[in-house]
């Protein structure tokens, strides 16, 4: 099954169980970021990626350049460890993650979550990738992807317990558009994946084939 059928059961499957008044938050703010233009502003394919220095779950600094000296990344964003879709992203990640390191490449999440939180997800899911943390989001905006929940349904996510002021570290109402890149060694984007929609992500078979044509392998 792809990332997208997966993402598509598990949104028919829970979407309806939400209550109708939290429904209608979620579905109003998901229209209004995607009429904000919001995926317009982000990075794309041709772009300088921005250069960044952020705490891995284990406890090291990852930077960027680093990375590249070792060759091309694959550098994704997602909303945090509360978020369903993101942990079913992160899996099929893991799933492929061999194959994109037969490619020459590192795969890299980045949440805005604190320390700890990605430490939780990666033991969780059992990640043999860097889970890094950006707190306060500024390297997501750098990449423009950073945006603001409106009260709504910052409201709503405290109804959930999500409790996004103490796992994001003080900024609760930030997060970042899913988006993952494809950088290569000079620090070019090669290939982009953004989208205003929580419940779409890059598909790890469309990842794979934007590191084939880097021809690296």
């Amino acid at each position: 099954m792809s990332l997208d059928a997966e993402l598509r059961a598990f949104y028919t499957s829970r979407f309806p169980q939400i209550p109708a008044a939290q429904r209608d938050v979620m579905e109003r703010a998901a229209q209004e970021l995607a009429a904000s233009g919001a995926s317009g502003r982000a990075l794309s394919a041709g772009a300088h990626a921005p250069r960044f220095s952020l705490p891995s779950a284990a406890g090291r600094t990852v930077v960027l350049d680093e990375l590249l000296a070792r060759g091309p990344v694959v550098l994704t964003f997602y909303r945090g460890a509360w978020c369903p879709y993101c942990n079913l992203a992160l899996r099929a990640l893991q799933q492929h993650h061999d194959a994109i390191v037969a490619q020459g490449a590192r795969l890299v999440a980045v949440s805005p979550q604190i320390p700890d939180e990605s430490l939780t997800v990666a033991e969780k899911h059992e990640l043999a990738f860097d889970v890094l943390s950006d707190v306060g989001s500024d390297t997501a905006k750098q990449y423009g992807l950073a945006f603001d929940l409106p009260d709504d349904l910052t409201a709503v996510y405290d109804e959930f317990g999500f409790d996004l002021q103490r796992v994001n570290g003080g900024h609760a109402r930030t997060l970042p558009l899913p988006a993952t890149y494809v950088i290569d060694r000079d620090g070019i984007i090669r290939w982009a994946f953004v989208d205003t929609d929580y419940t779409k992500r890059a598909e790890p078979a469309d990842i794979l084939a934007a590191l084939d044509s880097l021809g690296c392998h």
